[in-house]
């Protein structure tokens, strides 16, 4: 298989802006270097920092804390040096514009804790990317050397059947999953592949180092491939965790169920489209996914926020609600879990009680999770453009086009 960049429009993604789409609102044309270095990657973790309570965080966000602006890339890139733990990757939820404190940096100093280190949120991966441009432009050896040692992590932290956990090296309880969840596994995929595309940022990357790359790609795509879920004999998507053993689908956290995952599947299957020459096993991943996505699209219904009552939970706080409304003009909507053997849209509690509704789901899940999501539109949209991309590469003889297969 080889690898090639699979452009498309700027959208949204539940798990951040994985392939490296134009963040919205950007102005195009007449920006400097450091505008187009990509922030996109660290919003998930300032969003975790400044809006979600957590008992574990080295350093909480001050009342106005200030951010370095986009063009102040020593700024940024030094609080990166700032988190690296000595094992060379990151810990999450943390904002990296982060203006901080003298009492804030040495507070993270003396915090380091090696078994934080993640690829949840956009960590690790994001970092490395950032570092990189950083280099390139500024020519500070500490990015570079800072972003070797991030390659060296992430390579480390591999499984040898080509997944990647969501921590390493605390593999405990569901940290030791392959995760697909808020982007992990396909994040460092990502980065990877614009590693060997032969991105400007990572020409230092020295050709030892690049061959462990490859080789890390080639059994990264075997593992997603063999993680696909079948049902009688059908590919479908993905779940949010796979086993690092047998790679079955796993729950998480007490509302992530082991299920189809209609949003994360949407990341995986974008990836699998930017093989230039697919094999069959990939031809018949995105068609089975998309084949799924076709099948549980949700029509008539809109997701709204309406004002509530403040209330103050333990992790955030929110003076809405969301409900499921009945709107028959509104475009076709998809569950972010399915059960695995109904194949209906599932819900859950903190209490890991599952149910088949949100109205069901107790408000502070409703509003501090994401249930819905349109991400799959964009897949089946795309997926035309991949097809017909295939049937004008094929060869003479080839045969029938990837969606008659």
């Amino acid at each position: 298989m080889i690898f090639v960049p699979w452009k498309y429009p700027a959208v949204w993604f539940m798990a951040g802006t994985l392939l490296f789409p134009v963040q919205p609102g950007c102005a195009q044309g007449n920006r400097t270097e450091s505008e187009n270095l990509d922030l996109s990657g660290f919003q998930d973790g300032a969003h975790h920092w400044y809006d979600i309570a957590e008992e574990d965080r080295l350093i909480v966000p001050l009342p106005g804390q200030r951010r370095y602006e986009r063009g102040d890339i020593a700024g940024i890139a030094d609080n990166i040096l700032l988190f690296q733990n000595s094992n060379g990757g990151w810990p999450k939820n943390y904002d990296m514009r982060a203006v901080l404190t003298d009492e804030q940096k040495a507070r993270v100093r003396a915090g380091f804790d090696e078994r934080n280190t993640t690829f949840d949120n956009g960590a690790t991966h994001a970092q490395v990317k950032y570092l990189a441009g950083a280099y390139r432009i500024t020519g500070d050896i500490r990015y570079r050397d800072a972003c070797l040692r991030g390659i060296d992590f992430i390579l480390d932290a591999q499984y040898p059947n080509g997944g990647w956990p969501q921590f390493y090296p605390d593999t405990s309880g569901y940290r030791k999953y392959i995760t697909f969840n808020d982007g992990a596994m396909i994040g460092v995929m990502s980065l990877l592949l614009g590693m060997v595309d032969g991105s400007a940022d990572f020409a230092f990357v020295d050709s030892l180092r690049l061959g462990r790359i490859r080789a890390a790609l080639g059994a990264g795509m075997k593992c997603i491939l063999a993680c696909q879920i079948r049902r009688d004999g059908r590919r479908t998507v993905w779940c949010q965790q796979h086993d690092n053993s047998d790679l079955q689908p796993r729950g998480a956290r007490t509302f992530e169920p082991a299920a189809f995952a209609g949003g994360e599947s949407a990341d995986i299957v974008h990836f699998l489209m930017r093989v230039a020459d697919p094999d069959s096993t990939a031809i018949d991943a995105v068609t089975g996914a998309v084949e799924w996505y076709n099948r549980s699209a949700i029509s008539g219904i809109r997701i709204e926020t309406v004002e509530a009552p403040t209330m103050r939970y333990l992790y955030h706080t929110t003076s809405t609600d969301r409900i499921v409304v009945k709107d028959s003009t509104s475009p076709q909507i998809w569950a972010r879990f399915y059960d695995l053997q109904s194949n209906r849209p599932v819900f859950c509690n903190r209490d890991g009680e599952m149910v088949s509704s949100l109205a069901e789901v107790e408000r502070e899940r409703r509003t501090g999770y994401s249930w819905y999501t349109y991400e799959p539109a964009e897949v089946l949209k795309q997926f035309e453009s991949w097809r017909a991309r295939l049937s004008a590469s094929a060869p003479p003889g080839r045969g029938a086009s990837p969606g008659n297969r």
